[in-house]
């Protein structure tokens, strides 16, 4: 089974630079430019995390850009 399918896994909420979260199972190594925000903890609880703290889905460096003028 593909480990971030697995509903009875452990994991972790990974947030990179730009703010950008991922699930990631807490038996692989954090890959470089990431750092764990939430857990270890249950599937669920970190998809709840990730719903409540990553609302606005752009990249951070998108956010800061500013808007064009139309």
């Amino acid at each position: 089974m593909n480990p971030f399918d697995d509903p009875d896994g452990t994991f972790l909420v990974l947030v990179n630079d730009e703010e950008q979260h991922s699930l990631w199972p807490q038996a692989l190594d954090v890959p470089a430019g990431w750092r764990a925000v939430h857990g270890p903890d249950s599937r669920q609880p970190c998809l709840d995390y990730i719903e409540q703290n990553w609302t606005d889905l752009r990249p951070l460096s998108a956010r800061r850009e500013p808007t064009p003028a139309t």
